[in-house]
């Protein structure tokens, strides 16, 4: 009777083995599955062509000698600025709006040339400012009568396509969200996620920290985010900060904006002159403004950086890394600016599609859906209304930064994780093996017990 049961027992527990190995097989089958039909991809450009892309696209096919840049009108209008009466009949019939201006791109390039190999002065600032056709000059308050007057002569020596003038505060980088990200350098604010195909990464303002920098989710330092593994300033201003997990996680697609609320990215593009754009940062949370400029050059008291673009959004310290982005459409990070959100200011931003293309890596954005309504007044952080355009669709702000103090009781119950069917899986083995051997050894005890009895 004992030895019945005992073969009951071992039955039972080989079929729970072999119906645990089954158990755990589905389960990281269906966490595989969870994973990829997560609704996160990578890409590098996938907006929609716009008036801003039309303009671009015309300006480049009739040549920076007959062309002077493009911008997008009040009314949403393709402008393209030419320099004769053949090139703007060619703009029209391509569906655009021509405007006959004086001085052409190369030109306006060369007198932007000429200020750069001039000896730099901190807190300057030049871009192309298309629909003036001219180099805009500014200098804030920290540059002095001496500085400016040599600047004027650069200036006037170049001739009428160069415009100086004065701004109020301070060209300074805005470290000190999007979420808040902490090292012992200061604070700055999560850009975007990105990947190489092997690891996800932030990308955020180069001048936040060099590569070697631990960046923390908290202010005690206890949870760590990540740590920078590339990072490009002065000359341009983006860095990568590698996640400790190697994992950007569930919400990788929305940036936040505030009081709990996100903003899904669907793809990413070029800014353009005349654009309404919204920013985001860790602490002034959402504001908008318009394109003002672009390929504009900051002489930081840090270091200078070109290919900028200049808008009226506002932004603080704090907010340097944030996104710039309309509808959905990621266009770049926030590198620094003058002025304050409450007597407004100039921000400047780095382009996302060139920091990709310098990192090798690519957007991680969800798949474009319809639109759904805006984040309300509040949510926005008090940002005016930008006419028919939005933030983009709204989605709530997940803490991905957290991801290293998720308790192990909530990563084994996560149905997107492998390792509570990958813990099945092992459990059921060595319950099989563990049969087999007990089996094995009542066997030869049985064995030695029998032929003991027979030679006494």
């Amino acid at each position: 009777m004992r030895h019945a049961r005992r073969r009951v027992i071992r039955r039972v527990t080989r079929l729970a083995a072999v119906g645990g190995l089954l158990l755990g097989g589905a389960m990281v089958t269906q966490a595989a599955m969870a994973s990829d039909s997560s609704g996160t991809s990578a890409a590098t450009l996938s907006a929609p062509q716009t008036p801003a892309d039309k303009g671009s696209a015309l300006a480049a096919k009739l040549g920076s000698a007959r062309t002077a840049g493009s911008w997008v009108d009040t009314g949403g209008r393709t402008v393209v600025a030419v320099t004769d009466a053949k090139t703007a009949a060619e703009v029209t019939k391509a569906g655009a709006e021509a405007k006959v201006v004086r001085y052409s791109m190369n030109e306006l390039n060369s007198a932007a040339s000429t200020l750069s190999s001039a000896p730099k002065v901190p807190g300057t600032a030049w871009a192309m400012d298309y629909r003036n056709n001219r180099v805009l000059v500014e200098a804030d308050s920290s540059v002095s009568t001496t500085a400016w007057t040599a600047m004027t002569k650069v200036a006037k020596a170049i001739g009428a396509s160069v415009q100086m003038q004065r701004t109020q505060g301070k060209f300074t980088t805005r470290i000190n969200g999007a979420q808040p990200i902490l090292s012992t350098g200061g604070r700055c604010s999560a850009g975007y996620n990105v990947t190489d195909g092997t690891n996800d990464f932030i990308l955020t303002a180069g001048h936040c920290g060099p590569v070697g920098s631990i960046w923390f989710a908290d202010n005690q330092g206890d949870t760590q985010l990540g740590k920078t593994v590339s990072d490009n300033f002065p000359g341009s201003d983006f860095s990568l900060v590698q996640y400790a997990s190697g994992s950007a996680g569930e919400g990788a697609d929305v940036v936040a904006i505030g009081n709990g609320s996100g903003v899904t990215i669907t793809g990413l593009a070029d800014a353009a002159v005349g654009e309404k754009v919204f920013r985001s940062g860790s602490t002034s949370g959402l504001h908008d403004g318009e394109v003002t400029a672009l390929n504009a050059t900051v002489n930081y008291p840090e270091g200078t950086v070109t290919g900028l673009i200049q808008t009226t959004v506002c932004a603080e310290p704090g907010d340097s890394g944030g996104p710039l982005f309309a509808n959905g459409i990621a266009l770049g990070v926030t590198s620094g600016g003058s002025g304050d959100c409450t007597a407004g200011g100039t921000t400047f931003f780095q382009p996302l599609t060139k920091a990709l293309a310098a990192l090798n890596v690519k957007l991680l954005v969800a798949p474009k859906t319809a639109a759904s309504p805006a984040p309300s007044a509040s949510a926005a952080a008090g940002a005016a209304a930008a006419g028919s355009v939005t933030p983009g669709t709204s989605a709530p702000a997940t803490n991905t930064t957290a991801g290293e103090s998720t308790t192990l009781a909530a990563r084994l119950t996560d149905p997107k994780n492998v390792g509570p069917g990958l813990l099945v899986i092992a459990g059921s083995l060595i319950a099989l093996v563990a049969t087999r051997w007990i089996r094995a050894e009542q066997d030869r005890k049985a064995f030695q017990r029998h032929y003991s009895a027979m030679w006494g």
